[in-house]
């Protein structure tokens, strides 16, 4: 007889961690900084705070290194840090397309607790955590997760003495294997160029101290929840919010539930679907649904509200770019917020351009995603796709069609979106939907023309300083010829060609 039990989402990201970007152990250990840095730059953000962010990796033995992570942000309340980093998909960042959505670094609410996971697997060590909130204690524990229940188990709970504010200090021991490029030190790069505002103190595992310091003193504009938009909703969704909502009537719920339905949409919807607009919403059946489903995507209704939205802003480009890279020439674009399935997004673009970079290799390509980089599956994402068929040429820089252009630049492509299309919950590349590959050339296509005016710009003055260089070199022989022949004196005449020179512009 065949045996069922039910099993717990953390027993089944156990037998499934690549799903979460720990499939091997040198992206275990990026995954498992790049977790706790997002988490600490959101935690600061909503509290308005300037984020100050401490990471170390220490090699321990062999593969095994031990990972700290320490912010100044609100901290996490006792009560709360069981659950919080103890249990997969607790947490703020976990919303359905039912509900309210919100730009977040996170969306799943699993980041942090499955690096605790992964590390407990790996070595047997539990996190150490320290939490302090303001005018709180310094709270300090040990925790494991029974993945069996998806519960956490606390264990050594102390209090500290402590001169610290408030903040939370994460250290996990787990197996890994570091590299310099592409891994840890470079997402943190990527990090503070699209995250101005924070400053990023790091310590390699050869105790080298690197900083990433703050190129700004604003904090970005928060983004505000947005409710779905019934054009971006799907049937089963639809069934799902019609049983939990807490609108009395058909008509309510699409004002209420929804974002940009007004009352003479509802009651268009409601004509349309055959429906009376006081039908309550539990007495629908699927048929039902499905009608209102087909009327709510064919009434015309206003696009959704952008203020969702938070992008990096193109000073902030530009001074990310600039405090990380020596510049001959910088610039970026913001496009206005487009749509795909009815969900708000908005693509970004900074270029630069520099002599101290490598000409003869494919540029530096750095992708984001609601300000956090994406370092793996480059090529099969819908931002590399967009990059790569784009004709560089005509801006002046050496491209075969299909792959990066070579050229001594580094492009940053920037999406921001409360629902990033991943193509994997290891959230490391965007499926291609043909709305954001348009919105994507769109921008490149605007600082491409703005890099070809820089470039002619330069051939222009390099041509004009190579012409009054060879003007100059003979017109000193001129001048000699001159000299013998009128008897004037030579130094008066090479001064007076040299002023005809500059003159004329040769």
């Amino acid at each position: 007889m065949v045996k069922y039990r039910e099993v717990a989402v953390s027993e089944f990201f156990e037998k499934n961690r690549h799903l979460l970007g720990f499939d091997n152990p040198a992206k275990a250990l990026l995954t498992v900084v790049k977790e706790g840095v997002d988490n600490s730059i959101d935690a600061c953000e909503e509290a308005r705070i300037l984020p100050e962010i401490f990471v170390r990796v220490k090699n321990l033995r062999d593969d095994i290194y031990e990972v700290t992570i320490e912010d100044n942000g609100p901290g996490i309340e006792r009560k709360y840090v069981k659950e919080v980093f103890g249990r997969l998909l607790f947490g703020s960042k976990f919303r359905s397309l039912g509900e309210e959505g919100i730009q977040s670094r996170g969306q799943q609410g699993i980041g942090i607790s499955a690096s605790i996971l992964y590390s407990q697997l790996t070595t047997g060590e539990p996190a150490i955590i320290e939490s302090k909130v303001k005018n709180g204690q310094h709270y300090s524990c040990k925790l494991y997760i029974d993945t069996t229940k998806n519960l956490p188990i606390i264990e050594d709970e102390k209090i500290l003495e402590t001169t610290k504010e408030h903040g939370v200090k994460i250290t996990l021991k787990l197996r890994g294997s570091y590299r310099k490029s592409k891994g840890v030190e470079d997402f943190l790069k990527y990090t503070s160029i699209a995250n101005p505002h924070a400053k990023i103190v790091y310590v390699d595992p050869e105790g080298k101290r690197h900083v990433f310091k703050r190129a700004s003193e604003d904090l970005p504009k928060m983004p505000k929840a947005i409710k779905p938009h019934p054009h971006g909703i799907e049937l089963g969704t639809l069934i799902k919010m019609l049983s939990r909502t807490k609108s009395k009537t058909l008509y309510n719920f699409l004002m209420n539930d929804f974002s940009k339905v007004g009352a003479t949409g509802a009651k268009e919807i409601c004509k349309l679907a055959k429906l009376k607009p006081s039908t309550k919403p539990s007495e629908i059946t699927r048929k039902d649904a499905e009608r209102l489903l087909k009327a709510m995507q064919s009434v015309k209704l206003q696009r959704p509200p952008t203020d969702c939205l938070s992008p990096i802003g193109e000073d902030n480009i530009i001074k990310g770019l600039s405090k990380e890279y020596q510049a001959d020439f910088v610039t970026a674009y913001t496009r206005p917020v487009a749509v795909y399935r009815a969900i708000p997004f908005q693509v970004e673009v900074g270029l630069l351009y520099s002599s101290s970079l490598p000409s003869d290799q494919n540029i530096t390509l750095i992708r984001y995603a609601n300000k956090v980089p994406m370092m793996y599956q480059q090529s099969e994402c819908a931002i590399y796709k967009a990059v790569a068929n784009t004709q560089w040429r005509r801006y002046g820089v050496s491209h075969s069609l299909g792959s990066l252009p070579m050229a001594p630049m580094v492009l940053l492509v920037h999406i921001a979106s409360v629902w990033v299309p991943f193509i994997s919950e290891g959230k490391q590349a965007i499926a291609s939907y043909p709305e954001i590959i348009k919105e994507i050339k769109l921008a490149l296509l605007d600082v491409g023309r703005k890099l070809s005016r820089y470039l002619s710009a330069q051939q222009r003055r390099y041509a004009r300083e190579r012409r009054i260089k060879i003007f100059t070199k003979y017109g000193v022989e001129v001048a000699n010829a001159l000299a013998e022949l009128t008897k004037e004196d030579r130094a008066y005449i090479e001064n007076l060609i040299k002023k005809l020179i500059e003159k004329e512009g040769l």
